[in-house]
């Protein structure tokens, strides 16, 4: 086998990964505060903290994980390890919580330690994903048509298994993180070597040296802002304006999804080309006002029309935004570099839900809305002369060189 088609099988089985952790993911969101519920919460707080548990934990561990396998010089046992720990954490939050009686205290905490095994599969396999050749932008394309088709698919998915069984995602989401873990034994590791002659504080003294890198992270966590809210106040307003049940939610959040997905690694191919500066100025400077349509449309319709603009922005930005983060970083840094990106993206989800769920319940949801949209447009644009200033001092719109 060439080493070009090995490339190409290794992208695709890695962007399988990371595909079967997000579609565990999000086959809980759809029916989340019907979940809630049954492990024993109550009040819209209940799938608020749900779901934010998770979201605390991606950035209190995801790092961790980053250091870990740069210091080593590995990433496959770790994701293996990581997902197949993740997978049993499903299984636990499933089981536990009604076999042992557990209140709903319990089962966040058991919702926290499957969230703290899961990012390290996900974070690590976009790391493998980084260590590949032929264009940071057509990898990061990969892992991000890969985390769009998992949310597309499992927002209508999940919604069907609700339609079955309130605690079916909850399994569905174990057999999923248990096969990623199998698949990704398959995969040679590329990471570079001699990481761990420099120890964990180096690494990450390194990457804090590297002040261009927050100029992708404020866009990471403003494009996974807007995901915390659709995951949790979109749920809960379409649930209620517009009376759709699990199933025909989980079909209006994949009309965001599905675009999202889709384009991705088009797109991601086209800023190896075009550059980053381009995608991603486009992109953030329509977000935000895409959100607010939203909650201004008058019918399901309409809402499903702007919810599909929305996701093709949100694909315009994403791979070119995480290829940035590769090409500013060091190769022996890459898995604390895309492990920041995941956290700053994991914060922008708390706040969305957080945030977005506040205001919804003080002023209702067309604020929610408003609040939303214009967060995103602010940081947009707070964060947009930086952008345009990394990449005048490249001397090109191309921020380096697609074979970085």
């Amino acid at each position: 086998m060439t080493e070009r088609r090995e490339g190409r099988r290794d992208r695709v089985a890695l962007a399988t990964v990371v595909f079967a952790v997000m579609l565990a993911q999000t086959l809980v969101y759809p029916g989340v505060d019907l979940l809630a519920a049954e492990l024993g919460g109550t009040g819209v707080a209940a799938p608020t903290l749900f779901l934010s548990v998770e979201f605390a934990a991606f950035v209190l561990f995801v790092g961790g994980w980053g250091a870990l396998s740069d210091a080593a010089g590995r990433r496959r046992p770790l994701v293996v390890a990581a997902a197949l720990g993740g997978s049993l954490g499903y299984l636990a939050l499933a089981l536990l919580p009604p076999t042992l009686g557990l209140p709903f205290v319990g089962a966040l905490a058991l919702r926290g330690l499957q969230g703290a095994l899961t990012v390290g599969a996900f974070s690590l396999a976009m790391s493998a994903l980084a260590d590949l050749g032929g264009g940071n932008g057509r990898n990061m394309g990969a892992a991000g048509i890969a985390i769009g088709l998992g949310t597309a698919v499992g927002a209508p998915l999940g919604g069907q298994l609700y339609e079955l069984d309130v605690f079916g995602p909850l399994y569905a989401a174990a057999g999923l993180l248990a096969v990623a873990g199998l698949l990704a034994l398959v995969v040679p590791d590329r990471a570079p070597e001699g990481g761990s002659d420099r120890g964990l504080a180096a690494l990450v003294r390194g990457l804090r040296e590297r002040e261009d890198l927050a100029v992708p992270y404020a866009f990471a966590f403003v494009d996974r802002l807007t995901a915390g809210f659709f995951a949790l106040v979109g749920t809960l307003y379409f649930r209620e304006a517009f009376g759709l049940g699990p199933g025909a939610t989980g079909l209006m959040l994949a009309a965001f999804f599905a675009p999202f997905a889709l384009l991705q690694y088009p797109f991601g191919v086209l800023s190896d080309r075009v550059g980053r500066v381009v995608p991603v100025a486009l992109g953030s400077a329509t977000f935000g006002l895409a959100v607010m349509a939203v909650g201004f449309a008058p019918s399901p319709d309409l809402a499903a029309v702007a919810m599909v603009v929305v996701g093709v922005l949100g694909a315009l930005m994403a791979p070119a935004t995480l290829a940035l983060v590769v090409d500013l970083a060091g190769e022996d840094q890459r898995g604390v570099a895309v492990a920041g990106f995941n956290a700053a993206g994991s914060v922008g989800f708390l706040a969305g839900s957080l945030v977005g769920g506040g205001v919804a319940s003080a002023y209702g949801y067309l604020p929610a809305f408003v609040v939303a949209g214009g967060l995103e447009v602010l940081v947009a644009l707070a964060t947009l002369p930086a952008l345009l200033r990394l990449g005048r001092r490249t001397g090109r719109t191309a921020v380096f060189g697609s074979g970085d």
